[in-house]
């Protein structure tokens, strides 16, 4: 039987795994931490019995990857979708809310709503296109091409200077922005634009679903399959070089281009590991996880609702917040990413308690800690947020690094989002997971589609290994039961 091993037991890594077992490989993971999962993993952060997801918390792609339709994840996991797939607060007690149902959105956004509709509309009406194309490396022929084309003009007038051009209020600019700022870069930009569609989309085409249980649930049905069909996973193994690796046909790396050079030395080509030493990582995220004794009070009602809540203010405040990053400085008024899985899932809490997820973007490598920051900017639109805090706990940029080495300085996209480095992601190719080396493979966020949990790039990354190596053109069956 061939041997395959993978280095690194977060989703993508995983995702590869399972593939390769499917394929009839006896697969090897290996994993530095004494846990799975990389970023989808759930731990008591805060109090006993408060469940906090240490990374991702909503899962926009739990529905829309084309790997976890394969794998039919929504059989194996519950997922809850709340009424409301995101919420944008603006001052005065007034916001945007994105239902998956767009129609409804479109009626509660006033003089904007046609406008919303004719960008958002085509791109959640096609999801599933959408999807097939930010999905894969973008150097390819797309299979929707009226839809891609319909994507990237509207990518082309969300990221230059005429994005407000047919707005006249500011509620529906500031939801788009609040999506694309997802992307943690300035803005506009065509990167940030390209955010905004692709997850905007799923918001109204299938929701942004909510794991019952934590997103620690995900990697666990993942290394579940895996065992069942042969696999093994082994925790607390950094694996610093290659010659430390069991002998294999096949080695994918669920880990950044800087530390495969640093892994896998001169097994690559200088000229290759010169290229991958050029890749680029981003701003980062600091990370505030608290508990409370009663829901988030936003002063907005229907707010209550959203699964997701993008905290920030108009389009001009969040894209002066992501200019400051950029310039290396911190902002006082940072957008903040807040989600209250509790609202859909009460098992993350004792009884009539709640935990609430948050980040904020800070400049790379910084060690300030934003509790406060984040308190004051949530309390900016749920005023009396403070008095329901029990506990916090905080994680600046570069504790997130030192959680995971694959968030470079706090960069949980792991490796710069830009245009450029989404077409050479890590280097330009059809098929970039592939290396110069025989056998050896790149299968992390640093690999087309990007940033995100859906398993995509791993397993992108197996299935051109089993056809290199193995000639199989189609890949496995991932199904249930098969």
């Amino acid at each position: 039987m061939s041997e395959a091993v993978v280095v690194g037991a977060g989703p993508n890594g995983l995702a590869a795994a399972v593939t390769l077992a499917r394929a009839g490989l006896r697969v090897h993971v290996f994993e530095r931490n004494d846990t799975i999962g990389g970023g989808a993993r759930t731990k008591e952060l805060t109090l006993p019995g408060f469940l906090h997801d240490v990374c991702s918390a909503v899962h926009p792609m739990a529905l829309a990857s084309a790997f976890f339709r394969a794998f039919e994840l929504e059989r194996r996991i519950e997922l809850r979708q709340p009424e409301i797939s995101y919420g944008h607060p603006i001052d005065g007690g007034r916001a945007g809310l994105a239902y998956p149902d767009i129609e409804r959105t479109v009626a509660e956004l006033g003089v904007d709503g046609p406008a919303f509709r004719a960008l958002m509309g085509p791109m959640s009406a096609h999801a599933d296109a959408v999807s097939s194309f930010t999905g894969s490396a973008l150097l390819r022929v797309p299979h929707h091409p009226i839809t891609t084309v319909r994507f990237g003009l509207r990518v082309l007038e969300q990221g230059s200077p005429a994005w407000d051009a047919r707005f006249e209020d500011v509620v529906a600019p500031a939801m788009i922005s609040g999506v694309g700022a997802h992307a943690i870069l300035p803005m506009p930009s065509p990167a940030t634009a390209a955010a905004a569609f692709s997850l905007g989309a799923y918001a109204h085409a299938r929701g942004w679903p909510i794991p019952v249980g934590g997103s620690q649930v995900i990697v666990d049905a993942l290394a579940a399959d895996l065992i069942d069909h042969g696999g093994t996973i082994v925790t607390n193994t950094e694996i610093r070089s290659i010659d430390e690796l069991p002998p294999a046909d096949l080695v994918m790396f669920d880990t950044t281009p800087r530390a495969l050079v640093e892994i896998a030395g001169t097994r690559l080509p200088d000229r290759y590991r010169r290229s991958l030493r050029r890749f680029r990582y981003g701003n980062g995220v600091a990370k505030v996880d608290f508990a409370l004794d009663a829901p988030v009070p936003w002063t907005n009602p229907g707010l209550r609702a959203a699964g997701t809540v993008h905290v920030g203010g108009t389009r001009a405040e969040i894209a002066a917040a992501e200019r400051a990053i950029s310039r290396g400085r911190h902002s006082d008024f940072p957008f903040v990413l807040a989600s209250e899985p509790t609202i859909v899932d009460p098992s993350r809490a004792p009884e009539g308690r709640h935990v609430l997820w948050t980040y904020c973007h800070v400049p790379a490598g910084s060690t300030i800690d934003q509790t406060e920051t984040v308190i004051r900017q949530i309390e900016r639109f749920a005023p009396g947020f403070r008095d329901t805090i029990l506990a916090s706990a905080s994680h600046t940029a570069m504790d997130m690094e030192r959680y995971n080495p694959n968030y470079v300085a706090g960069d949980i996209a792991a490796g710069k989002a830009t245009v450029r480095q989404l077409l050479a992601r890590p280097t330009v190719s059809p098929t970039p997971w592939r290396t110069p080396a025989r056998g050896i493979y790149l299968c992390s966020e640093s690999t087309p589609p990007g940033p995100g949990v859906h398993g995509l790039a791993g397993w992108h990354a197996a299935r051109t290994a089993l056809r290199d190596r193995f000639g199989q053109t189609e890949g496995p069956d991932l199904g249930i039961g098969r």
